[in-house]
């Protein structure tokens, strides 16, 4: 795992098109904004991973019931 700092309104790059912006940080949170092409899914994490384990059962080729 890359740990950089950063300060509100710097931001980090991620290859050539997507940008990771500090907008601002107030007691133990950090707001962040994204800048990415519209055909990169970007969600949170738990996000993620609920939507993956939601879709892992057809993709694992689980029979139907019914």
């Amino acid at each position: 795992m890359l740990v950089l700092t950063r300060k509100p309104n710097e931001s980090i790059m991620i290859g050539d098109e997507i940008e990771i912006s500090v907008l601002s940080v107030a007691g133990d949170k950090v707001r962040i904004g994204i800048a990415a092409p519209r055909e990169v899914d970007v969600f949170r994490k738990e996000v993620h991973a609920a939507r993956d384990g939601a879709e892992r059962p057809a993709e694992e080729g689980e029979p139907e019931r019914g």
